[in-house]
């Protein structure tokens, strides 16, 4: 009977232990975690900066993504745009709460990644669903180039309490996806240089100055408007992996392959991730 009980049990500093205990915790989750996919880039694409203009500044990017192709095995995640907005107005004049606001404007980010997807088809690129990205995504990457998805985080009726508006969208959504899986790196591209000390599209915007590098640490103590989600500020400060994210001009073309190639060409954020 010693021997089938001793079979029984597995040796664990967690075991009969709570898992909400953070000194019981912290020693075995404080270790880093493996890096899944430590070859794939991340680069998400905005959907009001780049997928809202049209042909004007989709097409372009297309075929920069698609030269880039040899080169890099990517995951272009894309962000919801002006729809989005609408949706939020329209649901919060309902009463929907937070929660039910996220799954709305996530599927224009959907609706956005298939117009991608479909322009870049003739490579082999397709547009997959989350669940496909958490768990197949090494399958679709060893076939093609690259895959198109939705950047938002699927949240959706579990997300956050706090704003009426979901914090959690494309950019937190990316960034959270790109450390998960251990990515070479996230590029976010936008229709600025990159990060300024001020808006440079409000009045006087053209005394603006463009800040080439900072980090997350310094941002959350700035007030004042962001090209990107401010809660990914948050979300940077937490990172396991990704080290810095560059924001880049989607409409100067060449920018994009320049970021991917390690060159500093926009502003680049660092995270709260250490090297090593």
């Amino acid at each position: 009977m010693s021997d089938a009980n001793a079979i029984k049990h597995v040796a664990s500093p967690l075991a009969r232990q709570t898992l909400l205990d953070g000194d019981l915790t912290r020693p075995v989750a404080g270790v880093r975690p493996i890096r899944l996919l430590p070859w794939v880039q991340v680069v998400k694409i905005g959907g009001r900066s780049i997928m809202d203009r049209g042909p004007e500044a989709i097409l372009p990017i297309v075929e920069e993504l698609r030269s880039l192709l040899p080169e890099h095995r990517l995951l272009i995640l894309t962000g919801a745009g002006i729809r989005a907005r609408h949706l939020y107005g329209v649901g919060l004049d309902l009463g929907l709460p937070v929660g039910s606001l996220a799954p709305l404007a996530a599927s224009e980010a959907g609706q956005n990644g298939h117009i991608l997807a479909s322009l870049l088809s003739a490579d082999g690129v397709s547009y997959v669903e989350h669940d496909t990205i958490a768990s197949r995504l090494s399958i679709h990457l060893s076939a093609a180039r690259a895959v198109v998805g939705s950047a938002f985080p699927p949240f959706h009726h579990h997300e956050f309490p706090g704003s009426r508006i979901p914090i959690h969208r494309a950019d937190v959504g990316a960034f959270l996806l790109a450390d998960a899986l251990g990515a070479a790196g996230l590029t976010i591209v936008e229709d600025v240089d990159g990060l300024y000390d001020s808006d440079p599209n409000a009045p006087g915007g053209d005394k603006a100055t463009l800040i080439r590098e900072t980090s997350a640490a310094d941002l959350a103590k700035a007030a004042g408007t962001l090209p990107f989600d401010r809660a990914l500020i948050d979300a940077m400060a937490t990172a396991r992996h990704i080290e810095r994210v560059q924001l880049v001009n989607g409409r100067v073309p060449g920018r994009l392959t320049a970021a991917l190639r390690g060159e500093h060409v926009g502003t680049i954020i660092r995270t709260g991730a250490r090297a090593g």
